[in-house]
């Protein structure tokens, strides 16, 4: 799901753009499940009791994305699995992806393998800049319906669908894919950040 992008910066204004992103991770919100706004602690310290329950049970992490979003996903994954031992999965691996996007439209690929494995206890991470990308918000359906709890990663527009699914959201408020995507980033590695060495 694209956004109408910004005018594009020019190099002398980097240290206007960088300051562009300071505010808007500064800005971030973060809500639960019924739409609350948490403070930035409190969510994050949620987002890390949910990976340590899920490690703690033995279930699974599942990571969504598209785009700049799959990359965020596959580096959480590699910190999820060996940085913190939780057993994780993407399903970003290039022959499957386009194997179900061919059999089934793109906007269901998420969605077969999420229906597929998704389990009670487990999480479901999903990453969207947008926030409305169909294939993200299909496959976060089928992982509530079968009771896995999910966390979320949005910006853009403040009523984005994917920002009132999760028991917990974060929404950063900027229409740049590259602050966003940069901001997701440092969100996913203060989460994973916070976790380690914990029991």
């Amino acid at each position: 799901m694209t956004a109408d992008r910004p005018r594009a910066p020019v190099p002398e204004e980097a240290p206007r753009w960088l300051g562009e992103l300071a505010a808007a991770l500064a800005a971030t919100e973060a809500t639960d499940g019924a739409g609350e706004r948490l403070d930035l602690p409190r969510a994050v310290e949620q987002a890390v009791a949910m990976l340590l329950e899920v490690r703690a049970a033995r279930r699974t992490v599942l990571l969504i994305g598209n785009g700049g979003s799959a990359a965020i996903v596959a580096h959480v994954h590699n910190d999820l699995s060996n940085a913190l031992g939780l057993r994780s999965l993407t399903f970003t691996e290039p022959s499957a992806l386009t194997c179900l996007a061919n059999d089934h439209g793109y906007g269901r690929a998420y969605e077969q393998p999420t229906a597929l494995w998704a389990q009670g206890g487990d999480v479901l991470v999903a990453v969207s800049s947008s926030g409305r990308s169909e294939n993200i918000l299909r496959a976060a359906r089928a992982a509530a319906d079968r009771g896995a709890r999910l966390l979320t990663f949005t910006g853009f527009g403040a009523d984005n669908p994917l920002r009132k699914m999760g028991s917990v959201n974060f929404w950063v408020p900027s229409q740049r894919y590259g602050h966003v995507e940069v901001a997701h980033q440092a969100l996913a590695h203060l989460i994973t950040d916070c976790a380690m060495g914990r029991p």
